[in-house]
């Protein structure tokens, strides 16, 4: 079967959740701890947790859930259109300016001055292009993955690929769906034998939660939102590497700001007393939205996480509490096939996930006939 194009799965004009995989090419490590060469790259997973929190920051695009693992990566993405809709132009060029600032200081990225603001603002066109890219999953995933292949290729001393190519993409069609892929993908370090539980999974979404929950607080990643002067601009750049890389330490540590863990994910639970037409665009810099995702509370999802990691499929069929199987009920899950849709996750979803009749119904909207996997699919979903 061909890949699909991405104006097939998602457009940056609309509202979209979208599960992407990043995965390194020829198995090469991207973190964890190498057998062959005897190198540990775990701390490399912090470079890549920073990257979505300062992209998530600028975005129009809200991260629901993410894991890191040795040789790749796992995010659920959701484009927000409505929300780029309410930023003005002055709002979208800084916000582009602090990922593609335009020029390089050395190997640092300049800082974008008010004059760089202004003559974007200024070109019409252009600003017209990068108003689009601001809402789209691609350019989002583009912007996380080059910096990340450039740092790992410079410290292994190689150059090519480092990625095995463009990133997967699934398009999430409904909640039932997106619960179940939301699971997947926070249980994927246990499934992985990288972490026994919930507390040790180390660089996921489901981690910075329960680390939040705890009244944890950690060093903000988000980029600042303020443009710098002409002058400070000039004197930036007649500066000497070394020179620039102390002034960017020293900013760094005045302006540390110290944020919940999970500040820079999207909220878990969808808020009932507020319009669905409402973006509840976020005004603290850290994310793009304070709108929720699931149709369930914290503790219980937390509760459902916690029975899953612990019930795999070949282990027995196990009775779920009656109060998380009814909360399975109202999202549309079939209680009884929860382990095994979460555990054995790839058996059941390829280009599309969700229910049979949500899955047949995204066919249709791309001008195909079904989805792999809707059949398997309608024994799961209510």
């Amino acid at each position: 079967m061909t890949r699909p194009n991405r104006s097939e799965q998602f457009r940056h004009d609309e509202i979209a959740v979208v599960h992407c995989v990043q995965r390194c090419v020829r198995r090469a490590f991207l973190a964890g701890d190498d057998e062959v060469t005897g190198i540990d790259y775990s701390y490399r997973r912090e470079w890549i947790r920073r990257r979505l929190e300062a992209l998530a920051s600028v975005f129009c695009i809200d991260v629901l859930t993410y894991a890191i693992l040795s040789n790749h990566l796992h995010t659920i993405l959701r484009s927000r259109p409505d929300v780029l809709g309410k930023l003005s132009d002055q709002e979208v060029a800084i916000r582009w300016l602090r990922v593609y600032p335009g020029y390089r200081m050395e190997e640092q990225l300049a800082e974008p001055s008010e004059i760089d603001v202004k003559a974007l603002v200024a070109d019409a066109e252009k600003l017209a292009e990068v108003r689009t890219r601001l809402s789209d999953i691609s350019w989002f995933m583009r912007a996380l993955a080059e910096p990340i292949a450039r740092m790992s290729n410079a410290q292994d001393k190689c150059t090519g690929r480092f990625w095995e190519g463009r990133f997967k993409a699934q398009r999430i069609v409904d909640d039932a769906g997106l619960l179940a892929c939301s699971m997947y993908v926070d249980l994927n370090v246990i499934r992985a034998a990288l972490a026994e539980g919930l507390e040790d999974s180390l660089h996921t979404s489901v981690y910075d939660r329960i680390e939040a929950e705890k009244g944890m607080l950690m060093t903000s990643a988000a980029f600042d939102l303020i443009p710098i002067t002409h002058e400070e601009s000039v004197a930036q750049r007649r500066k000497s590497l070394a020179e620039q890389l102390h002034d960017k330490k020293t900013k760094k540590k005045k302006e540390a700001k110290r944020v919940p863990c999970d500040g820079w994910l999207s909220p878990l639970s969808l808020s009932g007393d507020v319009p669905s037409s409402d973006p509840q665009v976020h005004r603290d810099g850290l994310r793009a939205s304070d709108k929720g995702f699931l149709r369930m509370d914290w503790s219980s999802y937390k509760e459902l996480l916690s029975w899953v990691a612990q019930n795999k499929p070949s282990a027995g069929k196990a009775v779920l509490p009656k109060s998380l199987s009814d909360a399975l009920v109202s999202c549309g899950v079939v209680p009884e096939m929860l382990s095994d849709l979460v555990w054995n996750f790839k058996k059941y979803f390829s280009r599309c996930v969700g229910g049979s009749e949500s899955m047949s119904g995204d066919a249709k909207r791309i001008g195909r006939r079904w989805h792999r996997g809707q059949r398997l699919a309608a024994a799961c979903f209510s």
